[in-house]
């Protein structure tokens, strides 16, 4: 039998899903409480790994054996991790390679004053920026892409080409949100995206350039990496 996780958690204390034992990390917690409740070790499977500082509302996470439930793990759980459902899947599902989209979004906040109440999950960004530069770097995002540029050079990873399902920044009041859904994503990608649109809107380069660094360019080209604690992820597609 196998069985789904939703979860969600508050990145700003943890490391998401290292895999040094000896570092505190989102898996590590649900595995312990898994362990203690099934009486076993479970191991996860996670469709999105998530950098240090980074939040999530839709992460899911799969593992073998019978469903525990939600209640029992949440109250073994510390309070920035918290399982939102625990289902049967179906037999075989794998969160990671069953997923065909992931969706994050990055927050600002553009006022003058930062927020008291939520500034460990928005960046506080004051600076005037030119938006119609901001959207106009979105537009060039959907579609396939070598995206090398945006991820760190010592990397692991063989292929850098990702396909970017949609893209675009929205404002509500205060704030600005930049939305990207895509089939997979690299380690610091979306911050690094965020980080160089903030350059164009900025006036720091143009949307040029900013177009050409999807054709692979080396990672010094582009812009520097946003901050982790704007960033979430918010839903897995399958």
């Amino acid at each position: 039998m196998t069985a789904r996780l939703d979860i969600e958690y508050d990145g700003t204390d943890f490391f998401g899903w290292a895999v040094q034992p000896e570092v505190r990390t989102v898996q590590g917690e649900v595995e312990r409480a898994l362990a203690i409740i099934a009486r076993r070790p479970l191991r996860l499977t996670v469709a999105g790994r998530t950098d240090r500082g980074v939040h999530a509302t839709g992460q899911v996470a799969s593992h073998d054996g019978v469903p525990v439930r939600a209640h029992q793990l949440n109250a073994i759980l510390p309070r920035d991790v918290r399982i939102v459902a625990s289902a049967p899947a179906p037999e075989g599902f794998d969160a990671r390679h069953d997923a065909v989209a992931r969706a994050y979004e990055y927050r600002l906040l553009t006022r003058r004053t930062a927020s008291a109440l939520h500034h460990r999950h928005e960046l506080h960004f004051s600076r005037p920026l030119h938006e119609p530069a901001l959207h106009a770097c979105a537009a060039a995002l959907p579609g396939s892409h070598d995206f090398r540029a945006f991820t760190p050079t010592e990397t692991d990873h063989k292929s850098f080409r990702r396909h970017v399902h949609r893209a675009g920044w929205s404002r509500d009041g205060d704030h600005l949100t930049f939305a990207i859904e895509g089939n997979a994503f690299m380690r610091n990608m979306v911050r690094a995206l965020v980080g160089t649109m903030l350059d164009v809107a900025l006036g720091r380069r143009d949307i040029g350039s900013f177009v050409a660094l999807l054709d692979g360019a080396h990672r010094r080209e582009a812009g520097t990496t946003a901050p982790p604690h704007g960033l979430t992820l918010v839903g897995v597609r399958y």
